[in-house]
């Protein structure tokens, strides 16, 4: 089981939010909230507020054992930049550019859904089931050869 959770335009570098993402990817839960909680980069905050609602959908809506998640991929794109310009000599300007991010995360569970709940989907594992074979046809260059004999 997968549970996925998204931050969206957050303003901050997608280069200092990676570097926070990088130290944490892999990790369990429970290790990676205390890594964040005492990490001193800025971007720390954020991504721990998303673990923590990946981590709530996790066991609110899906029933998962909160000790058994892991963090098994995170993704840090660019967003959106928003250029703004600063004076400077002579009556020029430079560019400021303020850049965007997109946060991706996504937990998987080790162990799978709690005990009373595990009754429920027993003996429903479709993933491993065999799908029936479609029946191989013979190209038309092989049926009219076939006839002719």
């Amino acid at each position: 089981m997968e549970v996925k959770a998204h931050t969206r335009y957050l303003r901050m570098s997608p280069r200092k939010v990676r570097l926070v993402v990088d130290a944490v990817r892999g990790m369990a839960v429970d290790p990676a909230l205390a890594q964040l909680t005492f990490m001193s980069r800025a971007a720390a905050r954020p991504v721990k507020k998303l673990l923590e609602s990946a981590v709530a959908n996790a066991t609110h809506n899906f029933k998962l054992d909160r000790s058994g998640l892991f963090i098994k991929s995170a993704l840090v794109n660019q967003g959106p930049t928003l250029k703004r310009w600063r004076p400077r000599a002579m009556g020029s300007a430079a560019p400021i550019l303020k850049r965007t991010c997109h946060i991706s995360l996504v937990l998987a569970s080790k162990t799978g859904l709690k005990k009373e709940d595990a009754h429920d989907h027993a003996g429903h594992d479709h993933a491993h089931e065999e799908k029936p074979k479609k029946a191989v046809k013979k190209p038309a260059a092989k049926k009219a050869a076939a006839k002719k004999k």
